[in-house]
């Protein structure tokens, strides 16, 4: 039996769930309201000690980690393939993986989180605030999320997001220049790993990002067109919500273009 704690707008959940859908497996959902800490919650600590989603429930065991969760699926479910053939591929495939996870995931957090987070806690007072935020079990997240709370959309981390994303990008038009995929000419894991990242991008009107990189936009496209995106993510994301994240990026987009600009 397989359970999945998630959120729909978790990138990290996204990934899980797109590999699941690759593998035609069945789960149950577990919805975790992100913008109310429920992840915070002690029931929810004792299953995911980090306080973040997802976590995957197996047999009753739970399984923490996006990354961690997706190769636990392709070696306990290894059909259909989700790594490339070569030795070499797998090993460009997990450093894509850590990119993500140490990089871009941080650099999403940064540009996702003040606009569709931080609205939530600002309706509590300073004290309850600050009481959520102290429960954050990582102290580098704790302190980023403090920042984000504290000054938004101003806080150094979205400087630096916006320029990681660009350098992110950049590095992908190039890598598709070899082959269809990110790594290989197959679909797998490191794909199920970056996509996610650029649906925060398309919701919130941000395209503009890859506009001059057509390998990206390319592969992108593709990755939406696959049945497991469909299902997994974009579902999540019907035109009434859709256009309200695109109105709460408008919002956003001058400082966007500003950061961008400085990397010309």
């Amino acid at each position: 039996m397989l359970e999945l704690y998630t959120h729909p707008m978790s990138p990290c959940a996204q990934k899980v769930r797109i590999v699941l859908a690759e593998k035609g497996l069945d789960w149950t959902k577990h919805h975790i309201e992100l913008s109310q800490k429920e992840n915070l919650t002690e029931e929810y600590l004792k299953l995911n000690p980090l306080g973040v989603v997802p976590t995957l429930v197996h047999d009753g065991r739970p399984v923490i980690e996006s990354n961690v969760i997706c190769e636990y699926l392709e070696d306990i479910y290894p059909t259909p393939s989700l790594r490339p053939s070569s030795h070499y591929e797998v090993a460009n495939m997990r450093l894509w993986m850590k990119h993500v996870d140490t990089k871009l995931h941080p650099s999403c957090g940064a540009l996702q989180w003040p606009l569709v987070m931080r609205p939530a806690l600002m309706e509590k007072s300073e004290d309850e605030r600050q009481a959520l935020l102290e429960r954050i079990p990582e102290k580098p997240r704790r302190e980023r999320q403090k920042r984000l709370v504290a000054h938004g959309l101003d806080a150094p981390d979205v400087i630096d997001a916006v320029h990681v994303y660009r350098k992110t990008i950049l590095h992908m038009n190039d890598m598709l220049k070899e082959h269809p995929w990110i790594v290989s000419d197959t679909f797998s894991l490191a794909d199920a790993s970056l996509a996610p990242y650029f649906q925060t991008i398309l919701q919130f009107g941000w395209t503009e990002m890859y506009d001059d990189c057509p390998r990206v936009g390319d592969w992108f496209e593709r990755c939406r067109s696959r049945n497991s995106y469909e299902t997994s993510v974009a579902c999540d994301f019907p035109p009434e919500i859709m256009a309200d994240l695109r109105a709460k990026g408008e919002q956003a987009l001058q400082k966007i273009r500003q950061h961008l600009n400085a990397l010309k």
